[in-house]
């Protein structure tokens, strides 16, 4: 239960009471509803509440609540929709905490039972030593949630072959409007009828629909005016069409059942608590991906046609706009290996067989053939996890789509429409033929195998002529989706976007019995109202009003790419990729895996951002409390630079929001020590023994810790006896003159290396000259992170201005700039490019241009040939390796993995952690100690503590290092240790 700052709002609506009743929470403080005001549509409206139910008995009392107060709810998971289903003036009801759990399975029926709460990717897992995958597919898997792919009847790459939800949904238990339980599940004429006779609201729905759809009149209309039945993906209203389809009604042998109707209602129908599911086997191990080129999105289209002969298990489109996008994406250019020129359009088509030689005969076959029609110029074949690569580029989509700098964007509006697969070609013909009339471009890409592309007309939602074309285009598609007997909406539901153009899809007098199913079913219109039926025009509501201007504050980072601070915030659609768990992989967003709360998403942080800015300016932006609090938990771990696919960089974000609030309010004197570690160090290196025995001390260590800000619980870093600096002036002086076959190096001689890891510092010089590289050490400052990570920003530029200007005239690609902490070198190819302006930003690309981690280093020599596997022992040794956050956001693992498995028996595999939950100085925050550990707990501390004595667990960052000592006992080694002691010639 929990209480929050109450709104005007709450004094109406008596929420105190409500939230006294509840397990779980309730807020309804300005904050919260303003992070659940929008989703990855493109509309927002502010809820009166948000609540996040505990169990069954929460939501018995909301709809109580809802009944007695005439309030709606409005159900949502991962708030992951395209059409505005989960946005709305009424208490959001958040499932996706604490509804999470899978019930039972029976791997003999093939089926599942789950709470709506369960990730569609998280519940494959579960099923997969059981031989068993729950088939429908989005792009959104890895945090997409079984209770919202029935509520839009999602879909996924794979429909081809295991077609919709509604096809796998056998049964659901759920709450109706009044607040009482139900089981929709198949039903015998005899059992139906049976329903009929229950004196309740179950027994009025049987009555009402039944008298509804037996009417002849009514089948003949349903069977005339809806989508054609030859259409696998079609969402447009409530679905009387299948629901007519079994021996209740004649048509069929098959059994009634209302989960036909539930999948697609959004939640309009009832509210549901547990999903049975039937699941598929496994399929075929072997998966080959052609990823056929073509010229023109129509040559792929035509292309379509023949491969869909070849009964692939996916046919995907990527057209121009969406490669082009992915060339900007850190994350993705990484996969886009198979990409031959610049293609008008790729066709990836998956085939899984028993075998290689099948799927290559396949392959083969379907080149010549579409050769044979002139269509297509470059068909590589993609095998094993190289294939998670192309599948990772075409589901970054929706998110890259928002890479376009500016206001005019790819805008959701028409981009879910389907029509049967051999009309597709002529059908986007058409369609583009009307988006040429008014002088607009269209992305392209998608479900090409099953008749459905998501395509998005580029709009300025921002201007008036932006709003009106937002309409002009919907109107105009939705008439030719009717010529066509298309579905308005493929999979992505019609929400508030489409149901103002459902008469028109349906039929006059089909609407009408769809607005009487919305009747029977919620008889107040307390279920998510205003979806689907009776919806506001498509035009209202909208996440920007024409005409309302996009303040451009002066700021210390170059923001001029998105054209200025709360455009780069904008960037977020919403598409939610930050919601994803731990064991989907990647690092985005560690404080929302720990907590599942929404707040704590790179979603809501750009959401703050934004809403502060354009919504609400009778107060100064840089001034707002709620700010701090949603950025709170952000690690600035720069995983979203990467892994979101609009690369919103909420670090750099949070960094510039601090230095306004700073030059406004003073900084706080625990943001200056940190800031400051590296002067504090070199005061405190003169007496580092005592330093260190200080902090070790029973009751003064913890007690100085706390009242510094810092957890008692807490380990402090210790300071070694001497400097990296002191040592190296004293080894360079005593070193004979010497030759140094391999040229020369500039180390990078970081404040966490100079001061705290002195050791590894001695050894990456050590390494690298007995390698044959002379290593200089010169004069320069600090990196500047620590003042970087607090938000110090005019600080860290003066740094960076030092730096680049020391090292700008040092650095080539022969006398290349190295380091060995990934967060302070990684500075010279992140922040301080984007810190500085004009000549110096030149000066800073170029030192960035060759600027290396250790590893990156010592990988490149090894494909140069100059360093050997010969050099090293062979020993056996196996090595677990945790990547720190910025090299997996800002640079890649591989090096080190290649580096560390030079020695010839020596096997690295990675640990598939994300963020260690250190960061730098957040760890060790009293205030954040706990939510730190929890991170590490998620996967990195289990995978260690499981390890032998025998095993080395590498890890590149100092903070991972101390991170993994103080969750596990374990030490973790730098890279270097490891090279250095399986170096044969250490002279």
């Amino acid at each position: 239960m929990s209480q929050t700052a109450k709104t005007s709002t709450s004094l109406s609506l008596n929420f105190d009471s409500l939230s006294q009743k509840l397990r779980g929470e309730l807020h309804w403080d300005d904050t919260m509803r303003t992070l659940y005001a929008t989703d990855a549509s493109a509309y927002r409206e502010m809820p009166v509440a948000v609540a996040i139910p505990k169990d069954v008995e929460d939501l018995k009392s909301l709809l109580a609540f809802s009944q007695e107060q005439q309030v709606p709810l409005i159900p949502r998971a991962a708030g992951t929709s395209l059409a505005g289903q989960v946005v709305g003036q009424g208490i959001v009801v958040d499932i996706s905490v604490h509804f999470g759990q899978i019930v039972e399975v029976n791997p003999e029926e093939s089926w599942v039972k789950v709470q709506p709460g369960v990730i569609r990717d998280e519940l494959n897992r579960f099923l997969q030593p059981q031989g068993l995958f729950f088939g429908p597919e989005t792009s959104t898997a890895n945090r997409a949630m079984v209770g919202g792919m029935v509520g839009n009847n999602s879909c996924g790459s794979n429909s081809v072959v295991y077609g919709s939800t509604r096809d796998h949904l056998l049964e659901v238990k759920a709450l109706l409007s009044d607040g009482s339980e139900v089981i929709f599940g198949p039903l015998s004429p005899a059992e139906y009828l049976a329903k009929t006779k229950q004196e309740d609201l179950e027994g009025s729905i049987y009555r009402e629909m039944q008298a509804l759809l037996a009417r002849a009149e009514n089948q003949a209309e349903i069977l005339k005016e809806f989508p054609k039945p030859s259409i696998p993906r079609r969402n447009t209203g409530y679905a009387l069409d299948l629901l007519l389809d079994n021996e209740v009604f004649g048509s069929s042998q098959e059994a009634f059942n209302f989960c036909k109707l539930i999948a697609g209602s959004e939640g309009t129908l009832c509210f549901i608590t547990e999903v049975k599911l039937s699941v598929s086997p496994l399929p075929p191990p072997e998966v080959g991906l052609v990823c056929a080129h073509f010229e023109t999105v129509r040559d792929a289209l035509q292309a379509n046609l023949i491969a869909l002969k070849y009964k692939p298990s996916a046919c995907e489109l990527m057209d121009h706009f969406i490669l082009e996008c992915t060339k900007s994406n850190i994350e993705q250019r990484r996969n886009r290996f198979f990409v031959e020129g610049d293609p008008g359009a790729i066709l990836v088509v998956e085939l899984r067989r028993e075998s290689r030689e099948e799927i290559e005969n396949l392959a083969s076959a379907m080149e010549k053939e579409m050769r044979a029609g002139g269509l297509g110029y470059h068909f590589p074949v993609v095998w094993g996890e190289d294939s998670k690569k192309v599948w990772t580029l075409r589901k970054a989509g929706l998110g890259l789509l928002s890479n376009i700098p500016g206001d005019a964007k790819p805008a959701p509006v028409i981009e879910d429409t389907a029509v049967a697969v051999e009309e597709l070609p002529d059908y986007i013909d058409a369609f583009n033929l009307i988006l040429q009339k008014h002088e607009m471009e269209c992305v392209h890409y998608a479900h090409a195998g099953s008749g459905e592309l998501h395509l998005r007309p580029i709009l300025n939602l921002k201007t008036e002529e932006g709003n009106q074309q937002f309409r002009l285009i919907a109107e105009e598609i939705a008439r030719l989706v009717k010529k066509y007997k298309g579905s308005l909406s493929g999979e992505h539901g019609d929400g508030r976007l489409r149901g103002e153009f459902l008469e028109e899809m349906i039929g006059a007098k089909n609407y009408q019995l769809v607005k009487r199913v919305k009747e029977i079913f919620d008889p107040h219109h307390r279920l998510n109202p205003n979806k689907i039926v009776d919806t506001p025009p498509m035009d209202t509501h909208l996440r920007y009003t024409p005409g309302q201007p996009t303040p451009e504050p002066k700021t210390w980072f170059d923001f001029s790419y998105y054209k200025g601070y709360v455009r780069a915030a904008e960037m977020c659609n919403g598409s939610g990729d930050c919601r994803k768990m731990a064991l989907s992989g990647g690092t985005m967003c560690p404080s929302y895996m720990a907590t599942r709360n929404e707040k704590h998403t790179t979603r809501a942080r750009a959401n703050i951002i934004r809403e502060v800015f354009t919504q609400e300016t009778s107060q100064d932006p840089f001034e707002r409390e709620e700010v701090l609090e949603v950025m709170d938990l952000c690690l600035s771990c720069k995983a979203c630079k990467s892994e979101c696919p609009s690369n919103v960089d909420v670090a750099k974000l949070k960094a510039e929001y601090l230095q306004h609030m700073y030059d406004k309010q003073g900084v706080p004197l625990r943001t200056r020590l940190i800031a400051n570690f590296s002067k504090l160090n070199r005061l405190a290196s003169r007496v580092s023994g005592l330093y260190n025995a200080f902090f070790k001390m029973p009751v003064l260590g913890p007690l100085s810790k706390s009242w510094m800000g810092f957890a008692p619980e807490r380990s402090m870093p210790p300071l070694h006896k001497q400097t990296l600096s002191q040592w190296y002036k004293q080894y360079k002086s005593s070193m004979k003159a010497q030759k140094y076959p391999l040229g020369k190096v500039y180390l990078f001689n970081d404040e966490f290396t100079n001061y705290n890891d002195t050791p590894i510092g001695i050894k990456a010089v050590q390494l690298l000259e007995a390698l044959g590289y002379e290593v200089i050490i010169p004069k320069h400052e600090e990196s500047g992170r620590t003042f970087l990570s607090k938000g110090l920003v005019r600080q860290a530029r003066d740094i960076a201005q030092k730096n680049v200007q020391t090292f700008s005239c040092m650095v080539s690609d022969q006398t290349p700039l190295i380091g060995l902490e990934p967060s302070a070198i990684l500075t010279f190819r992140d922040e301080y490019v984007e810190l500085l302006r004009g000549a110096e930003k030149k000066q800073a690309e170029y030192t960035a241009q060759h600027t290396y981690l250790l590893d990156e280093f010592l990988a490149r020599e090894i494909d140069r040939g100059n360093i050997q596997a010969d050099q090293f022992t062979q020993e056996s040794r196996l090595i677990k390796m945790h990547g720190h956050c910025y090299q997996k956001a800002l640079a890649s693992l591989t090096p080190s993995k290649k580096m560390l498995s030079l020695p010839q028996n020596y096997e690295v595999h990675l640990i598939p952690s994300g963020c260690c939950g250190m960061a730098g100085s957040f760890g060790y925050e009293k205030e954040h100690f706990d939510i730190s550990m929890q991170i590490g707990e998620l996967v990195l501390f289990p995978a260690v503590r499981d390890l032998e004595p025998e095993v080395l667990v590498a890890a590149a960052g100092t903070s991972c290092r101390h991170q993994i000592k103080d969750g596990t006992g374990k030490i973790a080694l730098h890279p270097v240790e490891i090279w250095w002691e399986a170096l044969l010639d250490k002279a």
